[in-house]
């Protein structure tokens, strides 16, 4: 049915950009065709009006210069007696068409061009306002189902406990199961949460200074339990220096907690090996979050950070999620005077996200530990238990 609409407005816009062109075109020709009609028109009666002050003239020779008065347009022909239309004259006459013509000629295309122009603005924002419009039907559909789902699960797991006797390995998977349905539950509503708040604030975050590696190592704290139930394999690798930053704690974990969960969810297999590494580049702080799935086509590199965006149908489309998480971590992360982006991963699989925050000077030349996180500085080594 989509597809049927989209064709339909393709038709129209054709037929509408063909009709301005050949109006246009018509209208070029037409008025073309009536500048030279009035050229000659002028110049046939310029020559009438020569010959009929030429007879008075043969009949009165003083009448000379009141004939030249009364048609400016005339002279007297060198070789005298009679009177002709003036070169110049006609000259100016045949320039002032020609100069209408190009006008027009000039003219045509650029009102077509303008037309054109305002129907491919129009175009474009129907098929903008369209696409959000699909993309809002999809979060409905996806809210729907990442809501349902769980509860619906939760539901079948709670009346099973309480129907059926079970030993306590089943009941510690049961349990297992539950906390993975309540978390993917927590996530959903997080990212609906903030992206609310975001919208409806007006102000930019408040935000505190901080070590990102404190900050990180005390959200891989409250993260790592969850993502290791769905298979993921964190390696960590610290700075081995003080990373000052001025961020809001609250928003980063939440920006930090979906760019874990898109890299586990795109991450095939049992295993899912996740990267994360922190280091300084100069006035830069930059944290990368690798992983091993299935990368992400360049096409889709822009787009993936669009609210609502999510490639495929929801129908059909096997990852979770609603298409917030990221578009959440981009307006989070500008929001603390930095950006992220996304390549291919390090080692060729897999795709990278790299969050860049600003230095925070000021931190950085007094007391390097004034971040609000917990624990102190971790060590540089990849994959240090103790990082989380």
């Amino acid at each position: 049915m989509r597809l049927e609409r989209q064709n339909a407005t393709r038709v129209a816009f054709t037929i509408i950009v063909v009709f301005v062109v050949a109006q246009v075109t018509w209208w070029i020709l037409m008025q073309g065709r009536l500048a030279n009609e009035l050229r000659d028109t002028t110049l046939a009666a310029w020559e009438r009006d020569a010959r009929t002050a030429t007879a008075v003239l043969a009949l009165d020779p003083s009448a000379a210069g009141e004939l030249l008065a009364r048609y400016p347009h005339l002279r007297q022909a060198a070789s005298g007696g009679a009177l002709e239309v003036d070169p110049a004259a006609r000259l100016d006459v045949e320039r002032r068409s020609e100069r209408t013509i190009r006008m027009l000629a000039f003219e045509g295309p650029f009102f077509a061009l303008v037309i054109i122009g305002l129907l491919l603005f129009i175009a474009g924002s129907l098929r903008t306002e369209r696409e959000l419009k699909r993309r809002q039907a999809n979060f409905l559909s996806a809210v729907t189902h990442e809501f349902k789902t769980p509860i619906s699960t939760l539901r079948l797991l709670v009346q099973t406990l309480r129907l059926r006797p079970s030993g306590a390995v089943r009941q510690q998977d049961y349990l297992r199961r539950m906390e993975g349905e309540i978390d993917r539950l927590e996530r959903t509503s997080e990212q609906v949460l903030a992206t609310a708040r975001l919208e409806q604030s007006s102000e930019p975050p408040p935000l505190a200074a901080a070590d990102l590696n404190q900050v990180v190592q005390g959200w891989l704290g409250r993260l790592r339990p969850g993502l290791e139930v769905r298979g993921a394999d964190l390696r960590v690798r610290y700075s081995a220096e003080p990373l000052p930053v001025a961020l809001d704690g609250d928003a980063f974990g939440v920006a930090f907690s979906n760019l874990l969960d898109n890299a586990v969810k795109y991450t095939p297999g049992e295993t899912k090996r996740i990267a994360v590494t922190l280091e300084r580049d100069g006035d830069l702080i930059v944290l990368h979050v690798d992983d091993e799935g299935v990368g992400l086509p360049t096409a889709e590199r822009e787009r993936v950070f669009e609210r609502f965006y999510r490639t495929g149908d929801e129908m059909t489309r096997e990852s979770a999620g609603v298409g917030l998480g990221l578009a959440l971590v981009k307006s989070t992360v500008e929001a603390m005077r930095g950006w992220v982006k996304v390549a291919d991963g390090p080692s060729g699989r897999g795709t990278r996200f790299t969050v860049v925050l600003p230095r925070r000077v000021a931190l950085a030349e007094g007391d390097a530990s004034g971040g609000d996180a917990p624990g102190a500085r971790p060590s540089a080594a990849l994959g240090d238990g103790s990082a989380a």
